[in-house]
């Protein structure tokens, strides 16, 4: 059983920029609890930040599904698939992020979680 104790301590992993560590505590509770955005949105950036780009992307892919008003989520999408050199397919995400208000990755970082935007 997951708790919110296990997901204070993968915050306390990524705070510390273990991005490896946080991503191997989240994945079992983004896995038990697959509706749960703060958790898929930790995980997609613990993903990104430790280059596991292929994960991040999907984990992104799941935000933006659950969310799919979440302007962020898809500039972070957009930002992963450019550094997967999928320029044509991350433009398609940054003119959605754009559209809802949110700026391009030079002025976002990923590091940044929605509620930071706001």
């Amino acid at each position: 059983m997951i708790t919110y104790e296990d997901f204070e301590r993968a915050n306390l992993f990524f705070d510390a920029k273990d991005y490896a560590g946080a991503a191997r505590l989240l994945a079992p509770i983004v896995e038990e609890e697959p509706g749960n955005r703060a958790a898929v949105e930790l995980l997609a950036r613990s993903y990104f930040h430790s280059a596991q780009l292929g994960r991040a992307e999907e984990a992104f892919r799941r935000l933006v599904e659950l969310d799919p008003c979440n302007g962020w989520a898809h500039e972070a999408l957009a930002r992963t698939l450019e550094r997967r050199s999928r320029h044509d397919e991350a433009r398609t995400y940054r003119n959605l992020a754009r559209a809802m208000g949110v700026g391009s990755a030079e002025k976002v970082d990923v590091s940044l979680t929605a509620a930071d935007l706001v």
